[in-house]
């Protein structure tokens, strides 16, 4: 038998077909223990039931083969030994199939030849169309579960693309507006300089009139500063 299942080991994807095998597994050998206390009919069927049930777990077999690939190094150690375990499991499970589908007196009962009639083969048919739809139909939903895992990843995609494009946008606006406030400084400061020279400057008429320049820089100066702030 395996050993138990470490969900701590592998990916999300992996613990899942892990966890699905472990339940198929549990059917094949219950079904296995059935089959021996049955005859004609019902152990063709029970077989049949088992036949699919190894098949399904040949097919999560695969599924792990593949995703184990994606497991981390310092991990793919115990997994490789699990997953070693349940091939070894599902190959016994199948020689014990052969040995009880071999069981010709048992299969058949007091129906038993070498020839089967014709209405055995019917059966026979129909129970492999069954067995095939069954495979059809698990294929389709995990082809279903495949595609609704795609289908959340690229939504996941899109709405952070979405924000990165809402930051970016943030980002450039306010760039902008410093370039404007660096504008405005520039030129509130070039005003300012030019009224200072103008201030300074010796052949100014009166007092009066020096006063007022120095009212006029004094007003720029303090409208240069709120202007700035507003814009920042």
């Amino acid at each position: 038998m395996a050993s138990p299942l470490d969900t701590d080991a592998g990916t999300e994807l992996f613990s899942s077909y892990e966890a699905e095998f472990r339940l198929v597994q549990a059917d094949i050998l219950q079904k296995l223990d059935q089959i021996p206390d049955l005859s004609s009919e019902p152990r063709k069927a029970a077989i049949a039931q088992a036949e699919r049930a190894v098949e399904e777990a040949d097919e999560l077999i695969g599924q792990m083969k593949l995703e184990k690939q994606n497991i981390p190094s310092s991990s793919r150690i115990r997994v490789n030994q699990r997953f070693r375990n349940y091939e070894s499991d599902v190959d016994g499970y199948k020689r014990k199939l052969r040995g009880l589908a071999d069981d010709r007196a048992a299969l058949f009962g007091s129906r038993y030849s070498d020839n089967p009639s014709g209405s055995d083969m019917q059966l026979e048919q129909r129970q492999q169309l069954l067995s095939g739809t069954d495979r059809l139909d698990r294929s389709t939903q995990r082809l279903k579960n495949s595609q609704a895992l795609a289908n959340d990843t690229e939504a996941i995609g899109a709405s952070t693309l979405a924000d990165l494009e809402r930051q970016r946008n943030v980002i450039q606006h306010t760039t902008d507006m410093l370039l404007e406030s660096e504008g405005y400084v520039d030129r509130s400061v070039k005003t300012l300089r030019g009224m200072a020279r103008r201030y300074c400057d010796p052949d100014l008429p009166s007092l009066m009139g020096n006063l007022a320049l120095y009212d006029i820089i004094s007003n720029t100066y303090v409208c240069a500063i709120l202007g700035w702030l507003r814009i920042g």
